[in-house]
């Protein structure tokens, strides 16, 4: 079989395992989440999806791959008009398809840590920024041929940076900005307010691991490259790591494996390991996920009791805190110019230098949207609404009738 026929077609069938991790994010939130804000929370996972491949087919994808202006931003295709037959060796048309669903991926990190609060249209207005700005923008100088790759030498394989801690530092700013949940601090103490539903929350992060062997292995563009097995291995045990170092320490310091916690920890594993899949060994990958499976619990005992940030589903540490690290990680376990294999500082340094203007950026531009939307259509929703539920008041409909 031809080779771009091959190539076109694996990263097709990448793609759809890409799509199908909007339902483990839908999933993973509903079940982190009260049963009265279920609907609210499905309608703005869904609602990502629409908005997202959209914005990106009109404006994201010339931003992010338009012919480069001083290593910036892209020019050119917007609305797709004038793009090429094939890029990368594969179908123009799916490398789109690909490009934009992993769009869509970096919005929907944002809705689980501003979930029960926020007004449904002011997310729908951050999502279209996220889409056609904020991701595309930064997604540029990663892997649009812009300056933190051409010139800084910045490493990111599949989102570790790019989808995973652009969306964690928006959602940092987005959950300070709209406040937390009412009751959730009293005298500046955290409160539990548990998911309703933990069985449904495992099914979304099998979803997600499901789907990261699109999201990570696609990201060869080439089936037929050693890369892309590699990649679904590391992929596969980082996340096993993780999982089992997030249990154990849950259990070290609560007393008892924590269920919450130990899906959590497969996703950090999972994000932990996506900047550098490709080129972190297999033992390196082990490292990698266990290191993240126990930041995330830190961090997200970190950010509920000393910040007082509240985010019900752990978004900021899972993406934010484990993107960094894993996009740290390559920089010192990288098999090819890593600081453990030769490579002294070099690729390092790159790598902090490419995470802090992400970061940045990210965290500015974010900040500018919400700022927007607040001063606009509002960003919070009344406390009556929040007490009774969004699903009701913002949606007309109960996701559990016999509440």
């Amino acid at each position: 079989m031809d080779t771009m026929i091959l190539n076109t077609m694996w990263v097709l069938i990448a793609s759809v395992f890409v799509f199908l991790m909007h339902a483990g994010f839908a999933m993973v939130e509903v079940g982190f989440t009260q049963s009265k804000n279920a609907v609210n929370i499905i309608m703005k996972n869904f609602v990502t999806v629409s908005i997202g491949v959209l914005g990106y087919y009109v404006v994201g994808y010339a931003l992010m791959y338009g012919t480069d202006v001083s290593g910036l931003i892209g020019s050119d295709q917007f609305v797709l008009m004038g793009s090429p037959e094939s890029v990368a060796g594969i179908s123009f048309d799916v490398f789109f398809f690909f490009q934009a669903i992993f769009a869509a991926t970096c919005a929907t990190i944002v809705s689980g840590a501003m979930a029960e609060r926020t007004k449904f249209f002011s997310y729908v207005a951050f999502c279209v920024v996220a889409t056609t700005v904020i991701y595309p923008l930064i997604g540029h100088w990663i892997w649009g041929g812009g300056f933190l790759s051409s010139v800084v030498g910045f490493r990111d394989f599949a989102g570790g940076t790019a989808v995973h801690a652009v969306g964690g530092f928006c959602a940092l700013i987005g959950a300070i900005m709209v406040g937390p949940r009412n009751g959730k601090y009293k005298n500046g103490v955290p409160r539990a307010i548990p998911g309703h539903n933990i069985p449904l929350g495992a099914l979304g992060v099998l979803i997600l691991w499901f789907g990261w062997f699109g999201f990570n292995p696609g990201s060869t563009l080439d089936i037929t490259s050693p890369a892309t097995a590699h990649a679904a291995v590391t992929t596969l045990i980082s996340g096993a790591a993780a999982t089992i170092a997030a249990m154990i320490l849950s259990n070290v310091k609560y007393g008892k494996p924590d269920a919450g916690l130990t899906l959590n920890g497969a996703l950090a594993g999972l994000v932990g390991i996506t900047a550098g899949a490709n080129q972190i060994s297999f033992a390196g990958a082990i490292l990698v996920g266990a290191v993240s499976g126990v930041l995330m619990l830190l961090a997200v005992e970190y950010i509920d009791t000393k910040l007082r940030i509240d985010d019900p589903v752990g978004a900021i540490s899972v993406h934010g805190v484990c993107g960094v690290f894993g996009t740290l990680a390559v920089g010192v376990l990288s098999m090819d110019g890593g600081l453990l294999y030769g490579g002294g500082m070099t690729l390092l340094t790159a790598q902090i230098i490419g995470v802090g203007i992400s970061a940045t950026v990210a965290m500015g531009l974010a900040f500018l949207t919400f700022v927007g939307i607040k001063a606009t259509i509002g960003l919070r929703v009344e406390e009556s609404e929040e007490l009774h539920g969004l699903d009701g008041i913002e949606h007309g409909i109960a996701a559990y009738m016999d509440l």
